[in-house]
């Protein structure tokens, strides 16, 4: 429940955002004519994102354990990858978004109202599909269904929320605080997410190392149990972990964080100092 509460919080923020900054740009520089074209885009990207999680929900249950396994651990490494890249993708281009939203919307106005629609499309496209695959993933780290959907509920409706009240100005808070405090949430539940993937890869022979396990606790933890289903779901606690297991979520957790919390201008330097080095 905690961890889908976050990605939907943080994910349907984003995209509560973009919409924001593009209905404000419409209604400023006198285009209301074109906010019809807006929403359609915009339920056009929902409704793909829906169509994506029950194509993932709908294929993974109609495949055999061993099938069942390949998929999903190759599409949580691959979302990892995708959410990742998509949170400092998020820390590069916080501050310069709404310019470059509004360009796109200056850029589509000339061409018609699809292409309006269009830039709302693919804006928040980008943060739907994300958001769908994610939520997979940590659905099957789970293993149930009644608490992570309460979170997806939750953390949905408070993304909409604090959307509509920042868009009509009803409450400021530091916007780019919260989303580094997000940020590192999201890698930790995503590091449990490489951890379970990096498990099914393990179990069906293409990853060694399934027998060397570090701890197995299922005859002391059920992993259905209230306990269990909340450490799986935000650090990627499993009752059985190997330690190849181990090696991956440390080894991505401290180098990933790391990366995140140094700006990026000691980044650039760092490397730029690298490179003159050799």
């Amino acid at each position: 429940m905690v961890s889908t509460f976050i990605i939907a919080l943080r994910e349907g923020l984003e995209a509560a955002l973009i919409v924001g900054i593009l209905r404000a740009y419409l209604t400023k520089s006198n285009r209301l004519h074109l906010r019809g074209a807006l929403w359609t885009g915009v339920a056009a990207a929902v409704a793909l994102s829906l169509g994506l999680g029950a194509i993932l929900t709908f294929t993974s249950h109609q495949l055999a354990p061993r099938s069942e396994a390949a998929f999903a651990g190759v599409i949580s490494i691959f979302a990892v990858v995708l959410v990742t890249a998509m949170v400092f993708w998020m820390k590069r281009t916080a501050r310069s978004l709404g310019r470059d939203l509004q360009g796109k919307v200056d850029n589509a106005v000339g061409l018609g109202v699809f292409a309006v629609a269009a830039t709302a499309f693919f804006a928040v496209a980008r943060e739907g599909l994300e958001t769908a695959l994610f939520l997979y993933t940590n659905f099957q780290t789970v293993r149930t269904s009644q608490a992570p959907t309460v979170g997806l509920i939750l953390g949905l409706g408070a993304a909409v929320s604090l959307g509509a009240m920042m868009y009509r100005k009803s409450i400021t808070f530091n916007i780019g605080k919260f989303f580094q405090i997000t940020g590192i949430a999201l890698i930790v539940v995503a590091a449990g997410v490489l951890s379970h993937g990096i498990g099914d890869l393990q179990s069906i022979g293409w990853l060694p190392g399934f027998s060397s396990t570090a701890w197995n606790l299922e005859s002391q933890l059920s992993s259905d149990s209230l306990m269990a289903s909340l450490l799986a779901g935000t650090i990627g606690f499993s009752t059985l972990t190997t330690w190849l297991q181990i090696g991956f979520w440390a080894t991505y957790v401290t180098a990933t964080i790391f990366a995140y919390v140094t700006p990026i201008s000691n980044l650039s330097q760092k490397v730029s100092s690298g490179a003159t080095g050799r």
